[in-house]
């Protein structure tokens, strides 16, 4: 094809493409199916069109000179010689390939009646695209995570449902625990599942530009030394420790040991484990593979073999280049998190409305998306237009909140939750909560929180249940009542030496001696 047809068939692309992205913006579908074919659709158009704008520029620019020769030809000699020759070629070139197709960009971009009708619009699958938990981009499916979070050394067992709050902070990680090969797995897999996630479902938000800006974010950060990976060292169960818990218990707070990677329930249970067979048995084999490294710098200066002066920056580089790269993986993780807030905060309301869902009503749901999922695109299009007046009319005369369905939710369900029991809240300036569930969650939220530090209270979390503005008041006058009490008779204690030596307050002495018992 010569050059000069080549940018003109792909300004008509250019132009067909414009028109394209713009006849779908136009058009907002309301299933959210649907609205993500559209959006990868436009998605794909887009990299289309800048593919072939990249092309165009490379033809205008005309680095080897051919579009200046082809210009040439045309501008000078005899107009129609030149005509003639390129008809011929093409004549040639259709004789020799006659069943070569002719795209037609025409029919390319324009919409047709059906689309989607094998599942997908232009190739485009979008039930294969995302797992049944996550219903279409709906909400996040952490399954595999969480399974794989159970499996690291030294966790706790949590559901799943706390595993959604929780699975962006790992403050709570020893050193030990974050310099393990799996737990750089587990990270990797997190963050790869969550950048997959906002590919698919926001296809129109430029992910490779977000991403890009995570990066920028995280390397200022590093620079700046905002980001800390590793914990401040703190020793677990040195020699000094082993016969001494309470030591053990006042210097590390911790109940993780990082001599035998071992996480416990609580406090007792690891000062019970410090002196132990086993733990003592892991101290001795730590400290004798310190011994032999040590032994073997000590032959080394001995032989006259001088240690390499590199040897201990690379070292260093290394862990530094493996601090980094955990780093930049978990401040991945809590962008992403805070990016999908939205679908976070929505698959803890789905799971624990699937806790409470029994066996038949779960197998109904799953037969009912099934339907959704099978039915043939055309023939609701069809539909649609008979139905669009019942759908609209919703009936529901008890005034029931609505489901994710868009319908109302069993009369059993609603009253399961208490949905019609109202919860006042004077101090959130009387806002009125429905049902119980609501309102308990309403003490964390800042609407509440903002009205007692309007009062002038600080400490928010003694002061649930409480509604009234009076009562929030006088209970905090209290508390600082007790405390200035506090205060003033832990100064004005008075202490009192028995002949043994024995300190005593003065009240208990004062009883002692009268009783003749000092």
């Amino acid at each position: 094809m010569m050059i000069l047809e080549s940018e003109r068939f792909i300004a008509e692309d250019l132009e067909r493409l414009e028109q394209a992205i713009a006849d779908r913006l136009l058009e907002e579908p309301k299933a959210t199916r649907e609205r993500l074919a559209r959006d990868h659709q436009i998605a794909r158009f887009v990299d289309r069109f800048q593919d072939q704008s990249k092309r165009l520029l490379e033809l205008q620019r005309d680095a080897d000179g051919s579009r200046a020769k082809e210009i040439e030809s045309i501008s000078r000699g005899d107009p129609f010689e030149e005509f003639y020759r390129q008809l011929a070629a093409t004549k040639d070139f259709h004789r020799r390939y006659p069943n070569e197709p002719v795209e037609n960009l025409e029919r390319a971009y324009k919409r047709r009646a059906v689309e989607g009708a094998e599942g997908g619009m232009n190739g485009i699958d979008i039930d294969n695209m995302f797992t049944g938990e996550e219903l279409n981009g709906r909400f996040l499916d952490m399954t595999q995570n969480h399974t794989e979070y159970l499996n690291l050394p030294g966790v706790k067992r949590i559901t799943y449902l706390q595993y959604l709050s929780i699975f962006d902070k790992f403050d709570g990680f020893t050193r030990n625990q974050k310099g393990n090969d799996q737990y750089f797995q587990y990270l990797n897999n997190i963050t790869d599942y969550l950048e997959s996630f906002l590919r698919r479902t926001r296809p129109l938000s430029n992910p490779d530009r977000i991403m890009e800006g995570f990066d920028n974010e995280f390397e200022k950060d590093w620079e700046e030394g905002k980001i800390t990976v590793f914990p401040a060292l703190k020793k677990a169960a040195g020699p000094q420790k082993e016969s001494t818990p309470s030591t053990a218990n006042a210097n590390d707070s911790t109940t993780y040991c990082d001599v035998c990677i071992k996480q416990f329930g609580n406090q007792k249970a690891y000062e019970n484990h410090l002196p132990g067979r086993k733990h003592k048995k892991a101290l001795a084999a730590k400290e004798e593979l310190e011994r032999e490294k040590q032994q073997e710098k000590e032959n080394e200066m001995t032989d006259g073999v001088t240690p390499d002066p590199e040897k201990p920056k690379l070292i260093v580089s290394s862990s530094k280049l493996k601090e980094r790269a955990i780093g930049h993986r978990e401040f991945r993780v809590q962008k992403l998190a805070e990016l999908l807030s939205k679908e976070r905060e929505d698959t803890k309301v789905n799971v624990e409305r699937k806790q409470s869902l029994t066996e038949r009503e779960r197998q109904m749901e799953l037969e009912a998306l099934l339907r959704e999922s099978t039915t043939d695109p055309s023939s609701s299009k069809k539909d649609s237009d008979n139905d669009s007046e019942n759908e609209d009319k919703i009936y529901n005369p008890l005034k029931l909140p609505l489901a994710w369905d868009g319908k109302p939710i069993p009369y059993w369900l609603y009253k399961l939750h208490g949905l019609g029991v109202e919860f006042p809240c004077e101090i959130c300036g009387n806002f009125v909560y429905m049902g119980r569930r609501a309102f308990d969650k309403h003490f964390n939220e800042w609407r509440h929180t903002h009205g007692l530090r309007c009062l002038g209270i600080t400490n928010t979390t003694l002061f649930r249940e409480i509604t009234k503005i009076d009562e929030a008041v006088k209970l905090w006058e209290k508390i600082q009542t007790d405390k200035k009490k506090e205060k003033q008779l832990q100064e004005s204690v008075t202490e009192m030496e028995d002949e043994e030596g024995n300190v005593l307050p003065y009240q208990v002495w004062l009883d002692l001696k009268k009783q003749g018992l000092l």
